[in-house]
């Protein structure tokens, strides 16, 4: 026959092996978590850098046509690496130009703004800003 204290001892030691047990797992979905939490940031910050590269991308392709063209003014689009973007070359009075560039990857969007102003035999480029 087993003594009381014996048993009692035993559903002590099963009691304490489930608490241990389920601090553990609390543990580990913790850090599963937190793991999970970090991965989606990471890949937010890429998809944001690689829509800044492009929406760069798409403002110096306007800017290139303006090159070609001085009087050219429109709107185009492209499709670069991951993403999309669009660029809007306008006059905004006399010599001086201004290009618009949206670039998206993955549902996340950069801007660019551009002001450059066209001279005889160059462009010079006179703010170059990322818009929040």
């Amino acid at each position: 026959m087993v003594s009381r204290t014996s048993a009692q001892q035993g559903y002590i030691a099963l009691l304490a092996v489930l608490i241990v047990g389920a601090a553990a797992l609390a543990t580990a979905l913790a850090l599963l978590t937190t793991g999970t939490n970090s991965q989606r940031s990471t890949l937010a910050e890429q998809q944001s850098a690689q829509a800044r590269s492009i929406a760069r991308t798409c403002a110096e392709e306007g800017l290139q046509q303006l090159h070609d063209n001085t009087a050219y003014t429109g709107t185009n689009s492209l499709s670069v690496g991951q993403g999309n973007c669009n660029y809007t070359v306008a006059n905004t009075g006399g010599s001086n130009r201004s290009v618009f560039s949206t670039a998206t990857v993955s549902g996340t969007s950069r801007k660019i703004q551009v002001y450059a102003t066209i001279g005889s035999s160059s462009i010079s480029i006179t703010s170059w800003q990322e818009i929040p």
